[in-house]
C-alpha cells in the first residue's frame, strides 16, 4: 500500500470508530431511558460544605432538583355481580338498594303563611340526582310533597331545584368528582364508569362524556379570563408537550391518531393555562403571544427565539435546567469535563437558592444576583470557551454539543440577572406538564381535537388551584353553581387566584355536603344555596 492509501485507510478507520462511538452513546442513552434512573440529581461526596452569600467560588457544589414523588399503588376494585332488579328507573338513572340515598324535603314557600290544618298532603313528586362523596356514590332524592288547600282547592308543590346542567341527573358534586378524578388522579371515564357499576349505579358511558364536556364548557369563560391575566403579566413561561388527539381522515395512516400539542403558558402570578394546537409551528407562538410585552422564558426550541428576535416587545430568556441537562446526557462519554461544567452550574444554583431563601425581591434581588450569580455565570462561559478551544475532542463528542448549546444561548441565559421576578429555569412549568404525561399513560389520547382543547381548559384551572393552595374539588363545586349567575364583566373573580379571596372562605357547596353538615349539627353555611 502506498503512503496515501495508508493515510486514507486510517482516516476511514477513525471515521468509522467515531460513528461506532456515536451509536454506542445513543444505545446507552436509550438504555438509561428504559432501565436507568430518570433523576438528574448530582451526588457529591463532600456534602458537608455549605454555601453562603458571602463565600467565594466552590467548584464541587451542584444544583438540587427533587426527584418526582413516588406513586402510591392502589388496590384494584372488586366488581359485584349485577342485580337484575333495580329500585328506581328515572331520568336515565338506575340504582339498587346498595346505593345510599339522601332525601331532602322541599316545601313550597307560598304555603308557609297558611295554617297547617288547612292543608292536606295528597301526593309527592320526586327528582333524583346522582351525587358523589369521596370514593362513594349516593343518590339525592328531592322529596316535594304536594298539598291541596281544603277551602280553595289550590295546589302547592315546591319546584325542583335548579341543576348545573339542564335535563341532567348529574349533581354538581358528581361533575366535580368526574373532572378531579380524570385530570388530577388520571382515572379515565371508562374506569370511573366501571367503578359506578361496582357500586350499583348504572348510567351510560356516553352520559359521563357528555356531562364532562358540558361542565368544561361552563368553565371556558373562566379559562379565558385567566389566560388574559397571564398575558397581562411582565414575565411568562411557555413550553409544549405532545398529545394524541383526533383521527386522520384521508391518505396514509387513515384512522390513526393524529399528533397534537398542549402549549402551557405560566404567568408571574402562579397561573397556568394549557392551550391545544394541532401543530408545533411558530404560528402557534405568534398567535398566543400576540400583544404580550415582557420577558418570555422557554427551553431551547428554535421558534421561540425566532419569534422573539423579530419583535421589540419581548425579551427572550433561556432555561438553565435544559443547559444543565445537556451535560448530564454527555457525562458518560466525557465524565471529567461534564462534571466540571455541572459543578459550575451547581454553584450558581446554590447561590440562587440562598437568594430565594433570604426573600429578596425587586432591586435587592437584582443586586444580590449581580454580586453572587453574575460572576459565576461569566466564569462558566469563560471556562467553557477555554475548554472548547484547548481540548482535542472529536466534533461528535457530546460535551461539545452541550457546550455549543450553552454558548449559542449565552444572551438568553443571562437575562435572569436583570429581572428579579424571572426564574432561572422552566422547572416550574415542567412540573405542571407532568400530570399530562401521567395522564397519557392512563387515558392515552383524546378522541377529538375539541376534546383535547376542553381537557386543556380544565387541566389549567385545576393545576392553578393547586398552585394557590385551593382544593380543586371545592373550587369546582362552587364555580359550577356560580358561573351561570355571575356577572360576565366580573368573571375574573372566578379564576382560582381571585376566587380564593372573594369566595374561598365561604364557598357554595353541594346539597349532599350541606345535608351532611346539618346532620352533624353544624348548620348551613351562609353562602350556600339549595
Amino acid at each position: 500500500m502506498t503512503r496515501e492509501e495508508v493515510a486514507a485507510t486510517l482516516d476511514e478507520k477513525d471515521s468509522l470508530q467515531e460513528r461506532v462511538d456515536d451509536l454506542q452513546r445513543k444505545i446507552d442513552w436509550f438504555n438509561r431511558q428504559l432501565f436507568g434512573e430518570k433523576s438528574e440529581r448530582q451526588l457529591h461526596p463532600d456534602l458537608s460544605r455549605q454555601l453562603s452569600l458571602g463565600e467565594g467560588k466552590i467548584a464541587t457544589a451542584s444544583a438540587d432538583h427533587p426527584d418526582p414523588a413516588p406513586q402510591t399503588p392502589v388496590a384494584p376494585h372488586k366488581r359485584r355481580k349485577a342485580r337484575s332488579a333495580m329500585d328506581v328507573l328515572t331520568e336515565g338513572l338506575r340504582f339498587d338498594e346498595t346505593v345510599p340515598m339522601t332525601i331532602i324535603e322541599l316545601v313550597d314557600a307560598d304555603m308557609q303563611a297558611i295554617p297547617k290544618d288547612e292543608l292536606v298532603r295528597i301526593d309527592e313528586k320526586r327528582t333524583y340526582r346522582l351525587a358523589q362523596r369521596p370514593a362513594a356514590y349516593e343518590v339525592v332524592c328531592y322529596s316535594r310533597p304536594v298539598f291541596k288547600h281544603r277551602k280553595t282547592g289550590e295546589f302547592f308543590c315546591a319546584p325542583a331545584p335548579a341543576s348545573v346542567l339542564e335535563r341532567s341527573c348529574a349533581d354538581v358534586s358528581l361533575l366535580a368528582g368526574l373532572l378531579v378524578d380524570k385530570l388530577l388522579y388520571h382515572l379515565p371515564l371508562y374506569r370511573q364508569h366501571q367503578r359506578m357499576g361496582d357500586n350499583g349505579v348504572v348510567v351510560g358511558r356516553s352520559s359521563l362524556t357528555n356531562w364532562t364536556q358540558r361542565a368544561i364548557d361552563l368553565l371556558e369563560p373562566i379559562h379565558e379570563a385567566q389566560l388574559t391575566s397571564i398575558l397581562d403579566g411582565r414575565t411568562l413561561t411557555m413550553d409544549e408537550t405532545p398529545i394524541k388527539a383526533g383521527r386522520k381522515g384521508n391518505g396514509a395512516g387513515k384512522g390513526k391518531m393524529k399528533r397534537g400539542y398542549f402549549w402551557p403558558v405560566y404567568g408571574d402570578q402562579d397561573e397556568v393555562s394549557f392551550l391545544f394546537a394541532p401543530t408545533r409551528a411558530r404560528s402557534v407562538i405568534e398567535q398566543t403571544l400576540d400583544g404580550f410585552t415582557g420577558v418570555l422564558l422557554t427551553d431551547g426550541y428554535g421558534p421561540y427565539d425566532q419569534y422573539a428576535s423579530k419583535t421589540n416587545d419581548i425579551t427572550h430568556a433561556g432555561c438553565w435546567a435544559h443547559t444543565r441537562r445537556k451535560f448530564i446526557e454527555a457525562e458518560s462519554a466525557e465524565p471529567r469535563l461534564c462534571k466540571m461544567a455541572l459543578d459550575h452550574i451547581g454553584v450558581m444554583y446554590k447561590q440562587e437558592a440562598l437568594i430565594l431563601e433570604r426573600g429578596y425581591t425587586g432591586k435587592e434581588k437584582i443586586a444580590a444576583r449581580a454580586e453572587h450569580c453574575r460572576p459565576l455565570v461569566e466564569d462558566f462561559f469563560e471556562w467553557l470557551d477555554q475548554m472548547v478551544n484547548e481540548q482535542l475532542l472529536l466534533p461528535s463528542n457530546p460535551f461539545l454539543g452541550g457546550a455549543a448549546y450553552a454558548q449559542t444561548r449565552r444572551k438568553q441565559l443571562t437575562v435572569f440577572l436583570d429581572y428579579p421576578d424571572l426564574p432561572v429555569d422552566t422547572n416550574h412549568i415542567e412540573r405542571e406538564i407532568r400530570p399530562i404525561a401521567l395522564g397519557r399513560k392512563n387515558w392515552m389520547f383524546c378522541w377529538t381535537e375539541l376534546g383535547a382543547k376542553q381537557l386543556g381548559i380544565a387541566q389549567g384551572l385545576l393545576r392553578t388551584c393547586r398552585l394557590h393552595g385551593i382544593d380543586p374539588y371545592t373550587w369546582l363545586v362552587d364555580v359550577l353553581q356560580r358561573v351561570a349567575e355571575h356577572p360576565a364583566s366580573r368573571v375574573d373573580e372566578l379564576t382560582p387566584r381571585l376566587w380564593k379571596g372573594c369566595f374561598g372562605s365561604n364557598p357554595l357547596q353541594s346539597d349532599v355536603r350541606l345535608r351532611q353538615e346539618n346532620v352533624e349539627g353544624r348548620g348551613r353555611p351562609q353562602g350556600s344555596v339549595v
